[in-house]
């Protein structure tokens, strides 16, 4: 992981070249060193934060779950395929960058990628609503909403948002789910889950998926 670094205020004149010395010293330089400001560095990690890495994607991969589910799909089969498998999709990004990436999944599925992408996620209506975003984080707005938050009796709003997720049912399955893989829990190799999936009649037929 590279490490930041900025200076805002230098007394002694070697500020740059302390904080260079403390990557160092924990071994941050040798994935690289990105010189960024605090001004910058403040704005782009709330707003990556917000409306791509846990706001976007969170909301998306529960909107794909309650589709698949809303559509008669069992709930193992629409976390594993909306949720579990993003992190595959993020290694492989990361190693190679979305070409990579592409290059490693099936055709059939970079061709969805390019035809419905785009219907899922307007890119202009979506770029709007993330200008709207980073508008509220550049004049404070977000900022004053965080603070009178935590000013209030018991962060109520923060806190039903966590107990609405805890009660969701993307996370009481893919809990279980975690829980019966081979590496559930750290507590190194057991047995590979056979999950079977029953379903009431009417619905597709089941089938059984080895984790």
């Amino acid at each position: 992981m590279p490490c930041l670094v900025a200076v805002e205020q230098n007394a002694t004149g070697r500020a740059y070249e302390i904080a260079l010395a403390y990557i160092a010293g924990i071994g941050g330089a040798r994935a690289g060193v990105m010189e960024t400001t605090f001004h910058d560095e403040t704005e782009t990690d709330l707003f990556g934060e917000q409306t791509v890495l846990c706001g976007g994607v969170v909301d998306l991969m529960r909107c794909g779950f309650e589709v698949l589910v809303e559509a008669g799909y069992e709930p193992e089969n629409a976390y594993f395929e909306c949720i579990h498998e993003m992190k595959l999709i993020i290694d492989l990004i990361n190693k190679g960058g979305v070409a990579m990436m592409n290059y490693s999944i099936s055709d059939t599925a970079e061709f969805g990628e390019y035809v419905s992408g785009p219907r899922v996620i307007p890119h202009e209506e979506t770029k709007a609503r993330m200008r709207a975003v980073l508008s509220d984080i550049q004049d404070g707005t977000f900022a004053g909403r965080w603070i009178a938050e935590n000013k209030s009796c018991g962060r109520t709003f923060f806190n039903s948002k966590r107990d609405q997720l805890a009660k969701h049912q993307m996370e009481i399955v893919g809990e279980e789910l975690r829980r019966n893989m081979i590496w559930g829990g750290d507590k190194g190799p057991r047995h590979c889950l056979q999950l079977r999936i029953h379903r009431p009649t009417g619905r597709r037929k089941g089938e059984s998926h080895a984790f």
